[in-house]
C-alpha cells in the first residue's frame, strides 16, 4: 500500500472528535489525577502558574499546560504520588472594568468565564486534580488571605504609612513600583503619575537580604533570566551612610545621603534632594518657595522611568540653603531636581559630578563647580563634561591622594566618618516596601477598622471574612477613591473595641496577595479551620516544578518567596523556598509579530482544535521547540501532526498478538529502536528536551512500520512492545490518541496511570557502530565497527577500505584523525 493510500485510510478510520467525546467522559469517571494525601508513594507537586478567568483559553494557556502535562505525566508514570491542582486568580481590574462596561457585578463575569475556562481545560486533557480547585474571590479563600494580613501586621510587617505612590489614572488605583514598566500601568498602558496617598505597605524589605541570598541555592534549578532579574530588583550595594550639616533658616539640622563612594567626597560639590522628597518643602527658604512649588507641580507629571533617563534635560531650582561637606568643611549649594527619586534612601544625594554623567550634566546646566577626585588617565571632565567613573589615582582628595586602591580608599574614608561621628559603612537595597492597597471594589477588603478613639483595630478573627457588599457596575466606577467608601451600610461599623462608631478601610488588597500563598492552600483546600494544614503543605512542598511565563519574574515570584519565609518564621513551614525548580515557557507568536487584531495575525485556539484536535495542537506545541523558545505558529504544522498521530493510532491496530505475551524472542532489531527510545524519553524529560522526545517517538513510528512492511509481522511480540511504548509515551503529549491506542490494544483505561516501560539495558549495548571515512573533507565510506575498537585498528580498517584507496589515488597521506568509533579524517 502506497504511504498516500495508507493516509487516506489512516484519515477516515481515525476521528479525532469522536476520540475525544469517547474517552473524555471516562476520564471524568475515572479521576485519575486525583492526589492522595496518604499515598505511601513518593510524592511531588507540578505547579502551573494561576491563570486569570479573563475569557476562554487562548494560546498561551494551550502552551503552557501542554509543557507542564508533559512533567506531571511521566510523574505518574514514574510511580509517585502527583500533586497537580488548578485553580484561579480571580479578584482583579478586569471583571471590575467589565462590570462597570456592562453594569453587572464582577462576580457574574468572572465566575462565568471560570466555567467556560474549566470545561475547555478538561477537554484540553490537563492532568488537573480537580478535586483541588479554588478561586481567590471566594469569601472561604479570602477569609484566610485576611488571616494572613492581620498575622503579618502582628510582626510588624503590615503597615501604613503617607509617602508619594504611582497613580494610575486610567484603573484610578496606586500601583508597585514592580507594576510599572517604562513608566506605564503595567495592567492597562496608562502613564503613571505621581500622589501623596496614605496606604498599606507589606514590609518585605526586611526579608531584602534573605530574598537575595537564597537566589544562590535556585540559580542551578531556575532560569537565569529570572535569578538575574530579581538580583537586580533587589540591588543590594554597599557603601556608606555621610552626614552633612544643612543650615537653614531655622537653623542647623543634620541630613544623612547614602552613597556607594564615599572615597569621592572630596568631589562632592552640591547636593540635590527629590523635588517630591518631603524634605524639599521642609528645607526650602521662604524666599525660594513660589519657584521650588512651580517645579515641583511640573515634577509630578513625569513619571520616574522619565526622570531617570540619562538624554532627558536637567532641570531644577535652589532651595536657597547650603550644607557643609563633612569631609573638607567646604559649604555647598543644595537644589531639588527631578532627576533624584524620593524613594531612594532619604530622597537626597551627594552630587559628584567629575564622576556621574547626569550629576555633571546638572552642573553643566546650572553652572555648579566640578572637580576631579580620581584620575583614571582620561581627559578632565572639569574641561569635557565627559564623566569618568573608572578606577585610577586619588587626587584632590586629601589624605587619599596618590592611593590607587579603591578598596583602601573607601575603607579610609569610612573610618575617618564613623569616627568622628559622621557616617557610617552601610548597606542599601533598590528594593522597597509593597505598596498593597488598591483603591478598587474587586479585590480581597483589608480587615482593619479605623476608630477615632482606639486608631487602627484588627478586625476580629472570628468576624472573618470581611465579606465584600453587593455593590454593581455604576457603583464601581473609580473616584479617586475605593467605591466601598460609599457603600453606608458596610464601612460604618461599632469599633470592636471600645464600641463607638467607626469605619472599616475602604481600600482593598493588591491581587499578588491572593497569588502569594494560594500553592499552599491547594494541599488542603477544603479546610475550614485553618488557611492550610502545616502537616500537608509540609509533606508536599516546596513545588518540585513551577511552570509559567518569565513576566513574573520578579512581581509574582518575589512575593511568594517572601511570603513562604514570613509563614516559615511564624513556624507554620519547614522550609523557606516555595519552588525548588522553574520552568519558562515561551509566547506563541504569528508570522514573526505578537499576536494583536490590529495586525489580523491573532491565532484562535478553539478554531485549532476544532480543525485539527486536540492532541494535535498539544503535540505541535510541544514538537515545536525547546520550551523556553517562542512559537511561530505560521512555522508549524499542526495537520503534520495529525497525519503523524494516524500513523501512529494505525500501528494500534495492527498488532495482533496477545496483551501480556512476552517479548523476548521478538526481533531484535525492533527491540532495540524501543528500549532505546524508552530510555532517551526518560532522560529527554528530565533534561526539559521535549521536542526532542517526541522526535524519538516519532522514530519508534517509523521504525515499527518499516518492520512490519519488511516481513517482521504484527504477530510479532516487539511489534505488540513497540507499539505499546509508543501508547505510553504519547500518553504525555496526545492523551487521546496514546488511551485509544491503549484500548485497541487490549488494556484497560487508563495508559497515563500504567508504569514507564522497563528497560532491557543489554538491548542498549549496540553491536556495532557505523564510522564514517573522509578524504579531503569527503565522505568516501561508511564502516561497520565494533563500538570499542581501538583507534589504531580504527585507521588500520579505514586505509584498507577499496573506497578510500581509490580516492587516494597514490597521494601521500599527510595525517590521519582518529575519534575511535565513529569518524576517520584522512589529510593528503
Amino acid at each position: 500500500m502506497s504511504e498516500r493510500d495508507q493516509d487516506r485510510d489512516e484519515q477516515v478510520g481515525y476521528d479525532v472528535h469522536a476520540v475525544e467525546a469517547k474517552w473524555l467522559p471516562v476520564w471524568e469517571r475515572l479521576d485519575p489525577f486525583r492526589a492522595d494525601d496518604a499515598s505511601p508513594r513518593e510524592k511531588r507537586y507540578a505547579l502551573t502558574m494561576f491563570p486569570y478567568p479573563s475569557g476562554d483559553l487562548h494560546m498561551g494557556h494551550a502552551e503552557v499546560t501542554a509543557l507542564h502535562d508533559v512533567i506531571a505525566r511521566y510523574w505518574w508514570l514514574r510511580g509517585y504520588e502527583v500533586l497537580n491542582p488548578m485553580g484561579w486568580d480571580s479578584f482583579g481590574l478586569p471583571a471590575e472594568n467589565a462590570a462597570i462596561r456592562n453594569n453587572e457585578h464582577p462576580a457574574t463575569y468572572t465566575y462565568a468565564n471560570i466555567e467556560t475556562q474549566a470545561a475547555s481545560f478538561k477537554r484540553y486533557a490537563v492532568a488537573f486534580d480537580w478535586s483541588r480547585r479554588l478561586h481567590t474571590s471566594d469569601p472561604e479563600y479570602y477569609r484566610w488571605t485576611q488571616w494572613l494580613f492581620l498575622k503579618f501586621r502582628e510582626r510588624g510587617l503590615a503597615y501604613r504609612k503617607d509617602s508619594p505612590v504611582n497613580w494610575c489614572p486610567n484603573d484610578q488605583t496606586v500601583l508597585a513600583n514592580e507594576q510599572v514598566v517604562d513608566g506605564r500601568c503595567e495592567r492597562c498602558g496608562a502613564e503613571v503619575t505621581k500622589r501623596e496617598l496614605n496606604q498599606w505597605y507589606f514590609k518585605i524589605t526586611e526579608y531584602a537580604q534573605e530574598l537575595l541570598d537564597d537566589l544562590d541555592a535556585l540559580a542551578p534549578t531556575w532560569p537565569d533570566r529570572v535569578v538575574t532579574a530579581q538580583r537586580n530588583w533587589i540591588g543590594r550595594s554597599e557603601g556608606a551612610h555621610v552626614t552633612f550639616t544643612v543650615r537653614t533658616e531655622s537653623g542647623d539640622r543634620d541630613l544623612e545621603v547614602y552613597t556607594t563612594r564615599p572615597d569621592t567626597l572630596y568631589g562632592a560639590t552640591f547636593m540635590v534632594v527629590a523635588a517630591d522628597a518631603p524634605l524639599a518643602a521642609e528645607l526650602v527658604t521662604e524666599a525660594q518657595r513660589p519657584a521650588y512649588e512651580a517645579y515641583l507641580a511640573e515634577t509630578r507629571k513625569a513619571s520616574d522611568i522619565d526622570r531617570l533617563s540619562t538624554d532627558r534635560p536637567k532641570t531644577g531650582v535652589d532651595l536657597g540653603v547650603t550644607a557643609i561637606n563633612p569631609v573638607n568643611g567646604e559649604e555647598i549649594a543644595v537644589w531639588a531636581s527631578d532627576y533624584v527619586l524620593a524613594d531612594y534612601g532619604t530622597g537626597a544625594i551627594m552630587a559628584v559630578p567629575a564622576h556621574d554623567q547626569r550629576d555633571l550634566d546638572f552642573a553643566k546646566a546650572m553652572g555648579l563647580p566640578v572637580r576631579r577626585v580620581v584620575d583614571t588617565g582620561e581627559p578632565n571632565p572639569e574641561e569635557t563634561y565627559q564623566a569618568t567613573t573608572g578606577d585610577g589615582v586619588y587626587v584632590n582628595s586629601g589624605p587619599l591622594d596618590g592611593l590607587t586602591d579603591k578598596v583602601a580608599g573607601i575603607r579610609t574614608i569610612i573610618e575617618r566618618l564613623e569616627s568622628e561621628g559622621r557616617g557610617s559603612g552601610a548597606v542599601n537595597f533598590r528594593l522597597r516596601d509593597w505598596l498593597l492597597s488598591r483603591q478598587r471594589y474587586w479585590g480581597c477588603p483589608i480587615p482593619v477598622i479605623h476608630c477615632e478613639t482606639c486608631g487602627e483595630v484588627a478586625v476580629p478573627e472570628d468576624q472573618l471574612p470581611v465579606e465584600l457588599p453587593e455593590l454593581r457596575g455604576a457603583d464601581l466606577k473609580p473616584k479617586g477613591v475605593s467605591p466601598l467608601a460609599a457603600a453606608e451600610d458596610w464601612v460604618n461599623v461599632d469599633c470592636p473595641q471600645c464600641g463607638g462608631p467607626a469605619k472599616r478601610d475602604s481600600d482593598t488588597m493588591d491581587t499578588f496577595v491572593d497569588s502569594s500563598w494560594y500553592f499552599l492552600r491547594y494541599c488542603s483546600p477544603h479546610d475550614d479551620t485553618q488557611a492550610f494544614d502545616p502537616e500537608q503543605v509540609n509533606a508536599w512542598m516546596p513545588c518540585d516544578i513551577y511552570v509559567g511565563g518569565v513576566e513574573h519574574a520578579v512581581l509574582h515570584l518575589l512575593y511568594a518567596r517572601f511570603f513562604t519565609k514570613v509563614l516559615a518564621d511564624m513556624g507554620l513551614l519547614d522550609f523557606r523556598e516555595p519552588f525548588a525548580a522553574q520552568l519558562n515557557q515561551g509566547v506563541v507568536i504569528n508570522q514573526g509579530k505578537k499576536m494583536s487584531k490590529s495586525l489580523g495575525n491573532g491565532v484562535n485556539l478553539g478554531a485549532q482544535l476544532e480543525e485539527f484536535g486536540v492532541d494535535a495542537v498539544r503535540l505541535t506545541l510541544v514538537f515545536a521547540g525547546p520550551p523556553e523558545d517562542n512559537i511561530d505558529w505560521a512555522d508549524v504544522s499542526p495537520a503534520g501532526s495529525l497525519r503523524f498521530l494516524q500513523r501512529a493510532w494505525r500501528l494500534s491496530g495492527d498488532v495482533t498478538s496477545t496483551p501480556g505475551v512476552s517479548a523476548e524472542k521478538g526481533d531484535v532489531a525492533l527491540r532495540r529502536v524501543t528500549h532505546r527510545t524508552v530510555h532517551d524519553a526518560a532522560e529527554l524529560v528530565e533534561s526539559k528536551r521535549f521536542n526532542v522526545m517526541v522526535a524519538r517517538v516519532m522514530e519508534l513510528v517509523n521504525a515499527t512500520r518499516k518492520a512490519i512492511d519488511s516481513g517482521c509481522g504484527p504477530a510479532d511480540p516487539a511489534v505488540r512492545e513497540a507499539a505499546e511504548a509508543v501508547a505510553v509515551l504519547l500518553s504525555l503529549v496526545a492523551p487521546y490518541t496514546a488511551e485509544e491506542m491503549w484500548d485497541r490494544l487490549g488494556h484497560e483505561p487508563s495508559v497515563a496511570r500504567t508504569t514507564w516501560p522497563v528497560v532491557d539495558e543489554t538491548l542498549l549495548v549496540e553491536d556495532s557502530v557505523t564510522a564514517v571515512v573522509q578524504v579531503k573533507g569527503k565522505v568516501r565510506a561508511r564502516l561497520e565497527v565494533s563500538p570499542d575498537i581501538s583507534e589504531a585498528d580504527l585507521e588500520a580498517a579505514a586505509l584498507a577500505d577499496d573506497a578510500v584507496q581509490r580516492a587516494l589515488d597514490g597521494a601521500t597521506v599527510r595525517k590521519v584523525i582518529v575519534r575511535a568509533p565513529k569518524l576517520v579524517n584522512i589529510v593528503v
